[in-house]
């Protein structure tokens, strides 16, 4: 499978781009038109263009995955959908719901992923299958923390400089809850096999100096009455315990530590009710969730089932937008 990549930032170049490759598919040229990251591609003899187009129409590729800041992501959505090349984009599908709808049209009866990598990580999959077969009844409720530090001058890289496109809300549509909480929401539906029917947000601007959010707090429920919260974050000091994920249920808990993020591993603990016995649950502890998602796309692309759905990603853009805009004009 030949990829491309359109965005060739540290997400791509450090979790994506060895994802391809420890599916078995080939990172064949990256659009950027950054000197950095064009020289670090070329260096591992991946081709090099500064746009998009440029690259597909120049090299063969089966399918792209963009990692553009989030106001940049159309152009080459509607490039690929032109040239015929299937897409996996990262999350949100925008920065404005008016651009995610605009994306949505773009690409009906186009192969189309958004790249919820957490759906995808061998614990979350686990995890959903134990759900299905019982291991906690009825599941209640969904609790999540996600949180990390990113502060206004944060660079993933030395020498990258000090602008973070993170904090800038014309170019991610938002702070940390933006970047953060879609994750651990699709997640959520994917956990309980229930979309969520209601959400509400409550944002700070706590510690960092950047005019979004640095913090914030989601309650919803879903269709079926199932509560989600999730408290995601940058103002969280990354030596502190950051990542964690619970799923109550009238029979028992699953508790996931460490899963949430870019990098492979973690626990998984089921709780028994009755006895409060704890049992391992086990799941492909080297297999990351960038792995898992290319060799998930790459499936889709050769024709096999899978769970992509913009329809369903953009329902969740529309509930999020209303209660984010929201929250903001609280804020």
């Amino acid at each position: 499978m030949r990829w491309g990549i359109v965005g060739f930032g540290w997400v791509a170049r450090d979790y994506m781009a060895p994802g391809i490759a420890a599916s078995g598919g080939t990172l064949v040229a990256i659009a950027d038109p950054s000197p950095m990251a064009q020289a670090s591609a070329m260096s591992g003899g991946i081709l090099a263009y500064d746009t998009a187009e440029a690259m597909l129409a120049d090299a063969a590729l089966d399918c792209l995955y963009i990692a553009t800041p989030n106001n940049l992501h159309a152009d080459p959505v509607r490039a690929a959908v032109a040239a015929g090349v299937p897409v996996l984009c990262e999350k949100p599908i925008a920065a404005t719901l008016d651009d995610a709808e605009a994306i949505g049209a773009s690409v009906a009866g186009h192969l189309y992923g958004t790249a919820f990598d957490q759906r995808h990580h061998p614990a979350h999959r686990a995890m959903a299958q134990a759900i299905r077969d019982g291991a906690i009844g009825r599941p209640i409720a969904v609790r999540i923390v996600y949180a990390c530090w990113v502060d206004p001058s944060w660079s993933p890289t030395a020498g990258e400089g000090g602008c973070n496109w993170r904090a800038d809300p014309a170019a991610a549509g938002g702070g940390a809850v933006i970047d953060l909480a879609l994750h651990g929401l699709d997640l959520a539906a994917m956990l309980v096999d229930e979309p969520l029917a209601r959400l509400h947000i409550d944002l700070q601007r706590r510690i960092h100096d950047y005019p979004v959010d640095d913090g914030g707090i989601l309650s919803g429920r879903t269709a079926g009455g199932i509560l989600v919260q999730s408290h995601v974050a940058y103002n969280c000091p990354e030596v502190l315990p950051r990542r964690r994920l619970e799923i109550l249920g009238e029979d028992g808990l699953l508790v996931a530590t460490d899963t949430m993020g870019q990098t492979e591993g973690g626990t998984v603990i089921r709780r028994c009710a009755r006895t409060g016995d704890e049992t391992a649950l086990p799941f492909d502890a080297a297999l990351s969730p960038f792995a898992a998602q290319a060799a998930a796309f790459a499936a889709a692309v050769r024709g096999d089932a899978h769970d992509f759905s913009i329809d369903r990603d953009l329902s969740l853009m529309r509930l999020f937008d209303a209660a984010y805009s929201e929250a903001r004009s609280c804020l």
